[in-house]
């Protein structure tokens, strides 16, 4: 009788709302149940690393001894730690930039092209590819022989193409027989010789064939007699084929080296005259006053291949390293913008085209402001990306030139377990990389946030 008393005496409403609250808490008990997993997983990859590196960070190399912050003030001490800062540093602000920037203008461009979901699948296909992967194709782009990498062998074309390059890189003259080295690379005659007279100008180090397409035997050029006025003579392989032959004479069968440049000299050192060895090796001077020259063979006639750039040396290596970045990166930059610039309102740039605006008044007063939210986020985005760079870094990098190349990611695994085995300093330059990605990371969560709203 009483209960029936003290349940008729509870209003409905009020039952309604308890049962409504334990809906509600048996709803968040179930979502529970669903997230713990998820959030033991991230406790143990995220949550317990970073608390372990954190604690780790105060102790020594051997980790039984507590510095305090002693590896903080050693991380800023290290030359090597302050080279990766710097590194990353240049990272930070050239990487993000100039792939936001390409992205963008890929974005627009590609808009107006027929086939445009076929460029941007090709554009984006490098992000199919693992780093190791990139690092492995870049690192034989940038290798410095011409015969292997690309880049070199398309620099070292186009530079022979307007300069050309020495016929004969290896030659060299016999000692004591009528030739001396300049200390410029040069070679000349050891004695003058005056109009009448004909010389020959005997080199080895060449390989028959490696001799130039239709070089002729020098023997009937050697014989030639020079006319009263003219200096003339012959430049010649000094080396029969097959043994045999005297030093210092020319052979029957002994080739001429033709395209060398040769020189008259005066005895005061100015130039009488220039001219360039025949198929058999031979040249002449006509209308030489008399008096006494020397011939000399210049330098150029004997320099070296140019090899094309130090792709990969201490001076360029962070910028090729971030170039093979920008190629994997730079689809998914264009793909986030375009999403963008798909849903720009049309009847804004019609309007804008209607009041007389070109295209690049209406890309810069309009298209670019309303994607800002865009690329601010695409921005940031990669900057939390360059950040944590390792392995384009320590796989395109050689060894002679990895601490030039270094940042912070490489640094920390180098002096963690790269042979400096200080997990100490490596955990707190894990720290500091934390440091500095978490401000980024929260500003993109906040914008997310906001655009939700």
């Amino acid at each position: 009788m009483t209960a029936t008393l003290v349940k008729e005496t509870i209003p409905p409403a009020l039952g309604a709302v308890e049962r409504a609250r334990r809906s509600r808490r048996r709803a968040r008990i179930v979502a529970l149940l669903f997230v713990f997993p998820a959030l033991l997983l991230l406790g143990a990859l995220v949550v317990y690393p970073v608390l372990f590196s954190v604690g780790r960070s105060f102790f020594d190399a051997s980790g039984t001894r507590f510095v305090g912050g002693e590896n903080y003030t050693e991380m800023f001490r290290d030359p090597a730690t302050l080279k990766a800062v710097r590194n990353t540093a240049i990272w930070v602000v050239v990487a993000p930039a100039l792939l936001t920037g390409l992205g963008l203008i890929l974005a627009v461009l590609v808009e107006k092209v027929r086939w445009a979901t076929a460029f941007k699948l090709l554009l984006f296909m490098p992000m199919a590819v693992s780093f190791l992967a990139a690092g492995i194709i870049f690192r034989l782009a940038y290798d410095e022989d011409p015969n292997k990498g690309v880049l070199n062998a398309a620099v070292v074309s186009v530079h022979d193409a307007f300069k050309g390059t020495s016929q004969y890189p290896t030659a060299r003259a016999r000692v004591g027989q009528g030739l001396k080295a300049g200390p410029d690379g040069s070679y000349r005659t050891s004695g003058s010789v005056s109009p009448g007279q004909s010389v020959a100008l005997g080199l080895v180090g060449v390989a028959p064939k490696d001799l130039p397409g239709g070089a002729r035997p020098a023997y009937g050029a050697a014989h030639r007699k020079a006319a009263a006025d003219e200096l003339a003579g012959v430049v010649y392989l000094d080396f029969t084929p097959g043994g045999g032959g005297k030093q210092g004479e020319v052979d029957r069968r002994e080739s001429g080296l033709p395209e060398m440049k040769v020189e008259a000299v005066r005895g005061d050192g100015t130039t009488a005259g220039s001219t360039t060895t025949a198929a058999d090796g031979s040249f002449h001077f006509a209308g030489l006053k008399s008096g006494s020259y020397t011939v000399e063979l210049p330098a150029s006639n004997f320099a070296q291949p140019y090899q094309g750039v130090s792709w990969l040396g201490p001076m360029l290596v962070t910028p090729a390293i971030i170039g093979a970045y920008l190629w994997i990166w730079t689809g998914f930059a264009m793909v986030l913008i375009g999403a963008g610039l798909a849903t720009l309102p049309r009847d804004a740039l019609e309007a804008a085209r209607m009041d007389g605006a070109n295209e690049w008044q209406i890309f810069r007063r309009i298209t670019v402001p309303l994607l800002a939210p865009v690329l601010t986020v695409v921005f940031v985005t990669l900057v939390i990306n360059v950040m944590k760079v390792f392995d384009l870094v320590y796989i395109i990098a050689p060894g002679p030139v990895q601490e030039d190349a270094t940042v912070l990611a490489t640094q920390m695994w180098l002096v963690s377990f790269g042979g400096g085995n200080n997990q100490g300093l490596g955990s707190a330059l894990g720290v500091l990389l934390l440091l500095l990605v978490v401000p980024a990371m929260a500003f993109n969560v906040r914008r997310f946030r906001r655009s939700q709203r």
